[in-house]
């Protein structure tokens, strides 16, 4: 059994917003600095949705803690 491309994405996406929100949050509580904290949100948002994405496709080829029946 294996997922499709789109739920690692949709997956990435839900998971990266959440993320995301905390990077602003916590970026502004450091900086005091909206604009800043907006920014890193930004980058951090794209990279780490690759990086999931990337991440899930190759633990997708691996049959390491899967049961089969």
């Amino acid at each position: 059994m294996s997922e499709q491309i789109e739920r690692s994405i949709a997956k990435a996406l839900s998971w990266r917003i959440t993320g995301t929100l905390d990077t602003i949050l916590i970026s502004y509580l450091i900086t005091g600095r909206v604009q800043m904290a907006l920014t890193i949100g930004i980058v951090e948002l794209f990279t780490k949705c690759s990086l999931y994405v990337l991440h899930e496709r190759i633990w997708n080829r691996i049959s390491f803690g899967r049961a089969y029946e």
